[in-house]
């Protein structure tokens, strides 16, 4: 039997949060209610039981150019197809407190009242895979014609190109690419979602250092110029380093 699911949170004085979550508690007749005070710690654990550990999971996601009738339409057939009683459909508001930050004052630039979609494919079983990748992939290009530019990076996956990280920061890729060519000009933080630096012509001539500029473009007609990153061996740091841009 598949479900559909309201997953809310109000943070604020009880009164204000019980007159917020009325129109929800009276719609329908839900199989469970469980809307009622609780502890935040508890709110941020209440998921986990359904990821637990060992299991496999494949994501799709995407910011919603808006939520229409046809784009509900499509994510209901679609879910109907799911071949794993553990998959779900995911749509999550962004309003609120999050959209008061304005767009370019932290790495994350998707400050616009909507929703973000999530197809997710989980199972236990390995011999499930196919059948459970192949329907992420399926439904997520059903909606396309619903889905908007933006992306959210943490839902970004392996076999992503190069693109959804730049749709993931908008308009502020540049300038972390002008910041990873400060701090990590090698990328040696490159086991993530990863932003490449600015090679080093482009961001001298963007920061207007012109020497600089001129020290990377100083290459005779006949010179062959090969662009080759070195490893480099960091004093403390051993084993695999894993970096995730801040969002």
């Amino acid at each position: 039997m598949k479900l559909v699911a309201l997953v809310v949170c109000h943070c604020g004085p009880l009164r204000a949060s019980e007159s917020a979550a009325r129109p929800i508690k009276k719609f329908g007749t839900p199989v469970i209610d469980t809307i009622g005070p609780m502890p935040y710690s508890q709110v941020n654990t209440m998921l986990e039981a359904a990821f637990p550990r060992g299991a496999l999971n494949y994501w799709k996601s995407n910011f919603l150019s808006s939520l229409t009738d046809e784009a509900m339409g499509t994510m209901i057939d679609c879910f109907a197809r799911c071949p794993t009683p553990m998959g779900q459909s995911l749509l999550e508001h962004v309003h609120g407190a999050v959209t008061r930050v304005g767009v370019t004052d932290t790495a994350f630039p998707h400050r616009a009242p909507g929703y973000n979609l999530l197809v997710l494919s989980e199972r236990l079983d390995p011999k499930d895979s196919d059948a459970c990748i192949e329907w992420a992939r399926d439904s997520y290009a059903a909606l396309q014609p619903s889905l908007g530019r933006g992306r959210y990076v943490n839902y970004l996956g392996d076999d992503e190109p190069p693109a959804g990280v730049a749709a993931a920061h908008g308009p502020n890729h540049r300038r972390l690419q002008a910041l990873e060519a400060k701090d990590d000009p090698e990328n040696f933080f490159h086991m993530n979602q990863n932003i490449r630096p600015l090679s080093g012509l482009t961001h001298a001539l963007e920061c207007g250092d012109a020497a600089r500029a001129l020290r990377h473009a100083a290459v005779s007609p006949g010179d062959h110029v090969t662009a080759r990153t070195r490893r480099r061996s960091w004093p403390g740091l051993q084993g695999r380093v894993h970096a995730q841009p801040f969002s």
